[in-house]
């Protein structure tokens, strides 16, 4: 059966997903950019900005798992943008550009209805208005048997965890403390949700840390 997951999820020391005060010019709020130090020099993340060269090791084999494979992509409002409250217009696609890096059909968590919108690679964003339990029984039949990563941000993965949906997770935990921002841990018992760790690798960026029921 295709599992729900958490990949390539960078954390702070002190378990935050994104810093206080998102906008447009801090789409992972501030100093959230941080915490993703250890992607921005991988293969991966190099392809995605057009060029050809990049690590190859731990990171970069993290990095290649985090976002490939998968059927279906579930991603709260947030993460698809800075906008709150009704859609002024359909001017707004994300913060990727033409091509998002998701090659699947990616749902919406939203309170606000919107047609689906196709993009560039095989993603097309549907907007769901029903709860995470609507926009996972939707990803599921869109993705066969594929996984589904439940792409984040920090509320929607605690969301999907607190409803024991989550099959495993992967942080990627960075040398970076934040002090403040959106908590990924506050209120909630990994191990009484069935949790252990299955694997851990550190590299000099991040310490990859692999959790499952």
């Amino acid at each position: 059966m295709a599992r729900v997951r958490v990949a390539a999820f960078s954390l702070s020391v002190d378990g935050f997903g994104a810093g206080p005060d998102q906008s447009l010019e801090n789409p992972l709020g501030k100093h959230g950019m941080e915490l993703h130090q250890w992607f921005f020099g991988t293969r991966t993340f190099r392809a995605m900005i057009g060029k050809d060269d990049g690590s190859t090791g731990t990171d970069e084999k993290y990095a290649s798992t985090g976002n490939t494979g998968f059927g279906a992509f579930i991603l709260g409002r947030n993460m698809f943008g800075p906008i709150r409250g009704e859609w002024p217009d359909d001017a707004w696609k994300g913060w990727w550009g033409p091509n998002p890096p998701y090659h699947a059909p990616t749902f919406i968590l939203t309170h606000h209805a919107r047609e689906p919108i196709v993009m560039e690679g095989g993603t097309t964003f549907h907007f769901v208005t029903g709860g995470i339990e609507e926009a996972l029984e939707k990803a599921r039949a869109a993705a066969g048997d594929k996984d589904i990563k439940i792409g984040g941000g920090v509320s929607t993965v605690r969301q999907y965890l607190k409803a024991g949906l989550v099959d495993e997770l992967h942080f990627a935990i960075s040398p970076v403390v934040l002090g403040k921002g959106e908590p990924m841990f506050e209120g909630i018992d990994l191990p009484a949700l069935g949790f252990s760790v299955r694997s851990h690798e550190m590299t000099e960026l991040a310490a990859h840390v692999v959790l499952s029921k």
